[in-house]
């Protein structure tokens, strides 16, 4: 297939706007059930959420389309305009305003989560780590996960609840990329083998678990408070086994670094006003 830079900015746009509606229809069907009954099994009786899921295929299935015609790094950052579609979306069907405030933390959040992997470029790693060189990285993930999660399912604040589970959510999601990484590259050489690797199992826990909280999130509070967690936790996750495990590195040199440095700092002010701002909003849209 011959490359299509234009095609490729087009069908990303595309993949964003069919994740952003997926986002809030899944959304909008979990803040219908009530915290008493059982949310996996009120999900799958409501046809929004399903609505949902075929928008999210339809959007990996338009993702893959622009890989296809253009580079990860034209592809990857588009996607993240995801939250520039998603939030007035669902402020819109939730009967709220997005402020300027909004807007401004959305966009702020959007960019520095495109420059952040823009200027990070990781080197590719390897796929033959043993459990050992697993086993400490592994571990501090998943007790950050388990603090995320934990502080989401204590708190009262719907705000902080959406922020901390859709945290937990997006951090194994990430987790499960960097599994996915080493079980595909383990295909390759030894289909049977892969089957049998633990990586795998992990994969699919991480994966299963992560959407779990992230219906959860979705549950508990406004779009605004749980969907830019799990975007910025996705990253973080992947990136942290990445480094620790895989041996993937990103550029090192001081403008990078820097660069790298204050995306991280804007993208977690921002998601935390977010939350924080727009679970309010939602709160006085709600009594009005």
């Amino acid at each position: 297939m011959t490359s299509s830079p234009v095609l490729a900015v087009i069908l990303a746009l595309v993949a964003a706007f069919l994740f952003a509606c997926a986002s809030v229809a899944q959304q909008s069907a979990a803040a219908a059930v009530p915290d008493g009954e059982s949310l996996i099994a009120s999900l799958l009786r409501s046809p929004r959420w399903w609505a949902g899921v075929v928008g999210d295929i339809g959007g990996y299935g338009v993702q893959v389309a622009a890989l296809w015609v253009g580079s990860v790094l034209v592809v990857q950052p588009l996607l993240v305009s995801m939250l520039l579609f998603a939030l007035p979306l669902s402020a819109k069907f939730s009967h709220y305003r997005m402020t300027r405030s909004t807007w401004f933390l959305a966009i702020a959040l959007a960019l520095a989560l495109a420059v952040f992997v823009v200027v990070g470029d990781p080197t590719e790693g390897h796929s033959d780590a043993s459990f050992a060189e697993w086993r400490i990285p592994l571990a501090t993930a998943v007790a950050v996960v388990l603090l995320c999660a934990g502080t989401g399912l204590v708190s009262t604040n719907p705000g902080i609840r959406a922020l901390m589970l859709g945290a937990a959510g997006g951090l194994l999601f990430g987790m499960a990329v960097a599994f996915t990484k080493f079980v595909t590259d383990l295909v390759d050489e030894d289909l049977l083998g892969a089957l049998l690797a633990w990586q795998t199992y992990a994969l699919v826990v991480c994966g299963g678990v992560g959407f779990y909280l992230q219906q959860r999130a979705f549950q508990s509070g406004p779009l605004s408070a749980s969907l830019p967690a799990v975007t910025i936790g996705e990253p973080f996750g992947a990136a942290f086994l990445g480094i620790t495990v895989l041996g993937e590195r990103v550029r090192d040199d001081a403008f990078a670094l820097a660069a790298i440095a204050l995306c991280v700092a804007v993208m977690i002010v921002s998601t935390v006003a977010l939350s924080r701002s727009q679970a309010g909003a939602a709160e006085r849209a709600g009594s009005s």
